[in-house]
């Protein structure tokens, strides 16, 4: 189960009252917020042309980024590298843990490396599904 503090619930209320997408969770880190929506939802997180996250990250004062929650780990993780290319993610076990090997579209490989975007994949794929590392191939 995962444990929000006063200053997410305080982030969901904003948003959910400014996008009217239902929040499954948030993570709040210097310099952005990475809110992940209900299924479905996504779109309405968005907004025509953006105008909802845009607006919610001017109140909140942070980029925000959206990812749409699944219940099957490896859709939520397609999910978490969108918008790029992900070709394959398999879940395997080693040496006791579970890792998450997400195969992307060789264009699309350096900038599903960088340190913000690994350290989203893995702070969500822990927080949702238990999944100790992911790798990028």
């Amino acid at each position: 189960m995962i444990k929000l503090g006063e200053e997410e619930l305080k982030t969901i209320a904003t948003f959910e009252n400014l996008t009217g997408a239902i929040v499954k969770d948030c993570v709040i880190e210097e310099n952005r917020i990475i809110i992940v929506v209900k299924k479905g939802d996504a779109g309405l997180a968005i907004g025509r042309g953006g105008m909802n996250v845009k607006r919610a990250s001017q109140i909140l004062g942070k980029k925000i980024e959206i990812v749409e929650h699944s219940d099957d780990p490896i859709e939520f993780i397609r999910n978490i590298f969108m918008p790029y290319r992900v070709l394959n993610v398999k879940i395997i076990e080693k040496g006791g843990k579970k890792i998450a090997r997400v195969e992307v579209d060789i264009k699309d490989k350096a900038l599903c490396r960088t340190e913000k975007n690994l350290k989203k994949a893995k702070i969500l794929a822990k927080r949702h599904f238990d999944i100790d590392d992911v790798i990028v191939v």
